[in-house]
């Protein structure tokens, strides 16, 4: 088994790419995805939320108010510690269950927005990064997305910086070009990736 950690900027292409490795066969574990999991109604992971923040951090009909939970985090670097120390051990253990779930042979790509500022690169057998200019990743965000300029420019701020994502990167998938110039470089990275998972399972 090869475990793979994949992560690059918002606007770069990620999920795309992610999307891209899921049909090559591809297992995927997706930290977001898991993140809103263990804390859906009824999870212990919502019950230890509400017991930090409070009830107003929960809806009437019992799911989390992402909303006002982000308003609180988001303001008081303290708190969001906080709230990672409940949430990332919980994300940690179902990546692990899905992981262990997976066949032997199998390419796991964790998909991991907060790889670079978690500094969790060691976690995986490789890092890729999906990289893209900051005019580029603007445009998406701007065009494709309808972000307004200001909230697409402090999100792309709030978030590591180019070079420090690079330097993580054992592959980087450089993404300025089409979606199928993308899947051109999906594809030879597929290649990469079972070539390493071949050597590495070699006795």
């Amino acid at each position: 088994m090869l475990n793979v950690g994949l992560t690059g900027g918002i606007g770069a292409g990620k999920s795309e790419a992610v999307r891209l490795l899921a049909e090559h066969g591809a297992v995927i574990v997706d930290a977001d995805r898991i993140a809103r999991e263990v804390v859906a109604p009824g999870t212990p992971g919502l019950a230890a939320v509400v017991a930090e923040f409070g009830p107003e951090v929960q809806t009437p009909e019992g799911a989390l108010d992402r909303e006002r939970l982000g308003a609180i985090v988001f303001a008081d670097e303290a708190r969001r510690r906080a709230l990672n120390a409940i949430v990332h051990p919980l994300v940690a253990e179902r990546s692990a269950e899905l992981r262990e779930a997976a066949p032997p042979d199998a390419i796991v790509v964790h998909d991991v927005p907060l790889l670079a500022e978690n500094q969790l690169q060691d976690r995986y057998d490789a890092v890729i990064v999906v990289d893209a200019s900051a005019d580029t990743r603007l445009d998406r965000l701007i065009r494709l997305r309808g972000m307004p300029e200001a909230d697409a420019r402090a999100r792309m701020a709030a978030q590591a910086g180019r070079e420090e994502r690079l330097k993580i990167a054992d592959f980087v998938l450089e993404n300025d070009g089409s979606v199928d110039d993308l899947a051109r470089l999906v594809d030879a990275l597929w290649d990469r990736l079972r070539h390493l998972a071949a050597e590495r399972d070699r006795p």
